[in-house]
């Protein structure tokens, strides 16, 4: 009997060792429309290994680079849907949804402490509870984001005056580009990122309006033969997650999200499109195009013909009963 009972005790035993639950494992699928060489896909890349590392391999990322899931304009949709649990968003994407948020991307506005990609993303990340959180609703802003600002760079023409852009038919995207373009008397094509070096190739375009890190993602230096500097105005960027699936996370893994996001790794990450942006100078530069940096002095009449688009775009947040002219307040600080 001793032999038979020792027997079923171990079945017993093996089975419910077989049968115990295993450790929960979470994969957050994520939406990025960026190629798979571009800052945002290396950081997200850094954040899923930290978050595994954190999580000891419990809450891993799948990453889906290069527009696989939507296109620019809807990545925002896909998060709210369910197709994806986090995108990166450009707001300039889809013109008039996010005002408040685009008030920082606003021709030659930026923190009085600096224009680097690290400075303005640690400071719009700060922000975002206060200001912009409204403008994300459903979703939980893990960071925010501002390129380095935009610089125009053309195939014929070298541009050292606001009479030198006038007529070129230029590349933007979104709608506070089109009108810095048109405030100078250029005509805005809307092309999308990846057809801009056929467009400048064929001459349908003239120009494109991108920071320098966006020019070697995209291989505009096969064409490009002029870049302008410093750059007119920032593109900001959210990466946003689901709020029902953040919410329903366990403590601990919300904690490790929260440990690993907000405004320090907005300034980490904009140290990182920094790098990306000196990178993307030089490779301008080794494909010899002549890059022209204006002075305060020659930079004026361009800031003077933006003046007005700055000011009717806060207006219209302070209208439509939101804090723009506090918000920009904050943010130029």
């Amino acid at each position: 009997m001793n032999r038979y009972l020792a027997g079923g005790i171990a079945a017993v035993t093996l089975l419910l060792a077989g049968t115990a639950p295993a450790s929960a494992q979470t994969t957050l699928k994520v939406s990025s429309f960026l190629p798979p060489n571009n800052a945002w896909q290396k950081e997200l890349e850094a954040w899923g290994e930290k978050l595994k590392e954190k999580s000891k391999g419990e809450l891993t990322l799948e990453i889906f680079p290069a527009a696989q899931l939507g296109p620019p304009n809807r990545q925002y949709q896909l998060v709210t849907n369910g197709v994806a649990d986090i995108a990166v968003i450009l707001h300039s994407a889809t013109p008039g949804r996010f005002p408040m948020t685009e008030l920082a991307g606003q021709p030659l506005t930026f923190p009085s402490t600096g224009k680097t990609s690290e400075i303005m993303s640690r400071r719009l990340t700060e922000l975002a509870p206060k200001y912009l959180a409204a403008e994300h609703p459903d979703t939980k802003i893990l960071w925010m984001a501002v390129t380095p600002p935009l610089k125009l760079h053309t195939t014929k023409s070298d541009v050292t005056t606001v009479g030198d852009v006038n007529g070129l038919r230029v590349r933007y995207a979104g709608k506070v580009f089109q009108e810095i373009l048109e405030a100078f008397g250029a005509a805005p094509l809307p092309i999308p990122p990846g057809e801009t070096v056929d467009a400048l190739s064929k001459g349908v375009a003239d120009g494109a309006m991108f920071p320098y890190e966006a020019t070697k993602s995209f291989n505009l230096g096969s064409v490009v033969k002029y870049s302008l500097e410093p750059g007119l105005a920032s593109a900001t960027f959210a990466l946003v997650m689901n709020q029902s699936v953040f919410d329903g996370l366990s403590p601990d893994d919300q904690k490790i999200i929260e440990e690993t996001t907000g405004p320090a790794r907005a300034e980490a990450f904009g140290r990182r499109w920094d790098a990306s942006e000196a990178d993307g100078r030089q490779y301008m530069v080794d494909n010899n195009v002549k890059i022209e940096t204006l002075s305060d002095e020659q930079i004026a009449p361009f800031k003077q013909a933006v003046e007005p688009i700055v000011k009717k775009a806060v207006d219209a947040v302070d209208a439509a009963g939101k804090p723009g002219g506090a918000f920009i307040a904050a943010y130029t600080k």
